[in-house]
């Protein structure tokens, strides 16, 4: 003997049909959004993040820290300051700068430019006066002049941030300027909306499960 189950109309319209890859691609849609619902807000706060710390370094701490930054534009320094890092630079007084030191200070031949190089030879006449001599690691000879330390300071490299000066760089750019100047207000648009919004679905999830 065999029974017969009621059902409702239009049931049978509610389950796919057998080999239907309409349940399976909404399946994979629905995990793709979870995810991105997941990662988005965590990309976010890392952009963010990333932006306040470079602004940091390069705006906000030389004015309450005291140190410079500089971009490295040659190889002579490499493999410990290659082209496109960024050094962090500290004054100290020219009565302190010895031989092995890194220092950056400006040529006195040509355009007078920043030169970053290892101290060689350091020579105080008696007058006070400080003359150093220089040399890249990666070069064979030495610098062919002799520098008089200016003022009562010099720089020494403190620190090397490796290749942020390329993004510098590319952040220059006037494409990229233009993407920065209206994408930045976006994203932080973006990132507080949900901020705020991610606990009303934290609520709704709450709910759901409960019910």
């Amino acid at each position: 003997m065999s029974a017969t189950l009621p059902v409702a109309p239009g049931a049978a319209a509610q389950l796919p049909p057998a080999g239907d890859t309409r349940s399976l691609a909404g399946l994979r849609a629905g995990r793709a959004a979870h995810i991105m619902g997941r990662t988005a807000p965590w990309l976010v706060r890392g952009v963010m993040g990333l932006a306040v710390l470079i602004f940091a370094v390069l705006a906000v701490g030389p004015h309450l820290l005291g140190y410079r930054t500089m971009t490295m534009l040659t190889a002579s320094m490499a493999p410990e300051i290659d082209p496109g890092d960024v050094t962090i630079v500290t004054p100290i007084a020219i009565s302190e700068v010895t031989e092995g030191m890194v220092i950056t200070y400006h040529k006195p031949i040509e355009d007078h430019s920043l030169v970053t190089h290892r101290v060689v030879s350091v020579e105080t006449a008696a007058d006070g006066t400080v003359t150093v001599q220089t040399k890249g690691d990666a070069n064979e000879a030495i610098d062919p002049w002799t520098a008089t330390l200016e003022g009562d300071t010099a720089y020494e490299v403190r620190a090397v941030i490796p290749e942020l000066g390329h993004l510098i760089q590319a952040l220059r750019a006037p494409v990229v300027t233009q993407v920065l100047l209206y994408g930045a207000p976006t994203l932080l648009v973006g990132w507080v909306l949900m901020t705020i919004w991610r606990p009303a679905r934290t609520d709704e999830t709450d709910e759901e499960e409960q019910s």
